[in-house]
């Protein structure tokens, strides 16, 4: 059984940046951030392999990071210039073999989630 732990989030104004942490117990396989605004789907954000290859959503590319520390199992997410549209639940993922192509965009595939951390972003 993997654990995902998120922090980071918070309130913060728009153009402002956060950084969110997801610590998982002894996990080297696909790792990745999913948000859901209130009333909406939950939606890619970033993945990042075990082998450090990342993926971003088109909405996010250029302002958010994904970095991974496979030494201490933490996928951090550097997000900056940020929206009020980025206000959402994030949620960090785990899975094996999802990583790849489009895959990793697809929620249903991921095993462990972790319990979501809020950002809230004011105009």
């Amino acid at each position: 059984q993997v654990q995902l732990v998120e922090s980071g989030g918070g309130s913060v104004q728009a153009g402002g940046s956060l950084t969110l942490s997801c610590v998982a117990s002894a996990y080297s396989g696909c790792m990745a951030w999913f948000r859901q605004p209130l009333g909406k789907d939950r939606e890619a954000v970033a993945g990042v392999s075990g082998a450090l290859k990342t993926f971003y959503a088109d909405s996010v590319k250029g302002r958010i990071t994904a970095d991974r520390d496979n030494r201490n199992n933490t996928v951090l997410l550097q997000m900056n210039s940020l929206k009020p549209d980025d206000t959402a639940m994030y949620y960090c993922a785990a899975g094996n073999g999802i990583c790849q192509g489009d895959r990793w965009l697809q929620s249903q595939l991921y095993v462990y989630w972790g319990q979501g951390t809020q950002v809230t972003v004011s105009s």
